[in-house]
């Protein structure tokens, strides 16, 4: 892997113009994402396709000039040896190349997801940073803020001590939430906390691997929560397991990690036999559309994911669903 020096943020640039910076990549002229139109019922399915040829559903519907940027960014940040970077005994959650996985995140959040340079950001189990670090090279400083939220206290604290002292805009927070599986003490129970945000205070919120430790209680009271803490338009990414039948865990294409999973009597669940019953957490096809509609939003794409055996540029299922904007009326 070749050194690459600091990116830096978009206005930190030399010779960066404040367009160049609200545009997130450096592209005299160009704003990444602006041509998303913000419509409630807005579900685009064009592919964009970067100069190596890959296709992937996009919500933003960048142009081909924004798409090469964005996919010269996070190779970058993929291979950026002084970005903030835990050691292999610091990481407690997710495995693989810690850069590569946040800079693969921060293209889906900007493809899929629609996410502008200028938006605020809530990372909700934001861990040891993963998603925060790709985003330091994104979001526009002094323009926009990050919240970060995780029931570890290390990993907080990691991200506090590395993160945040670069990069002002970056807060990190530990909740004690109760968790069997990462916070088996936590005092705060996760089908009633409260989100530490103000009504309408961001723009944009990510669930990445965090349904998948959850029961069902405990996500319908995250969704109504990022509900209340999310503009109107604004956006949840989540990520989760979607079972769409009990057949396909059986198929010899399925990720055999996941072959065991059985499904919860009288409850739209599953588990791994045999495990920690928040290892790894499936949800009945339907049932997270149907708690992202009880919380208000309005579903914008459900992709299913790799683990299926389905030829898909992510490994877990992505729902993405909008808070509908006010009426001008």
């Amino acid at each position: 892997m070749s050194d690459v020096a600091p990116i830096g943020p978009p206005a930190a640039k030399e010779g960066a113009t404040q367009a160049d910076a609200d545009s997130g990549l450096l592209i005299p002229d160009t704003s990444l994402g602006e041509n998303i139109d913000g419509d409630d019922d807005v579900q685009d399915t064009k592919a964009a396709k970067g100069r190596a040829g890959r296709k992937s559903s996009s919500f933003a519907n960048l142009t081909p000039r924004q798409e090469v940027y964005l996919g010269a960014i996070c190779r970058q940040i993929a291979q950026n040896r002084f970005l903030p970077t835990p050691t292999q005994d610091e990481v407690f959650v997710g495995d693989g190349d810690y850069l590569a996985i946040g800079a693969e995140f921060l293209g889906h959040f900007v493809r899929l997801g629609g996410l502008k340079p200028t938006e605020s950001v809530i990372d909700i189990g934001s861990g040891i940073g993963r998603m925060a670090v790709p985003l330091t090279q994104y979001l526009v400083p002094g323009k926009t803020r990050y919240l970060g939220i995780d029931p570890v206290a290390d990993g907080v604290k990691w991200c506090q001590k590395t993160i945040t002292p670069v990069y002002r805009d970056f807060r990190f927070q530990t909740v004690d939430l109760a968790n069997e599986l990462y916070n088996p003490e936590g005092k705060v129970a996760g089908d009633s906390w409260k989100l530490p945000a103000k009504d309408e205070e961001f723009d944009f919120a990510t669930m990445v691997s965090v349904a998948t430790h959850l029961p069902p209680a405990e996500v319908e009271r995250y969704c109504s929560e990022i509900f209340r803490v999310l503009r109107p338009g604004g956006r949840l990414f989540m990520t989760a397991f979607i079972v769409r039948n009990a057949e396909e865990l059986a198929a010899p294409k399925c990720d055999p990690r996941l072959s065991g999973l059985v499904r919860e009597k009288d409850k739209p669940c599953w588990h791994l036999r045999g495990e920690n019953p928040m290892a790894a957490v499936g949800f009945d096809e339907g049932y997270l559309e149907s708690v992202l509609a009880k919380a208000g939003f309005a579903l914008l794409r459900k992709g299913f994911g790799a683990w299926h055996g389905d030829k898909s540029p992510h490994y877990q299922d992505i729902l993405i669903a909008q808070k509908p904007r006010r009426s001008s009326k």
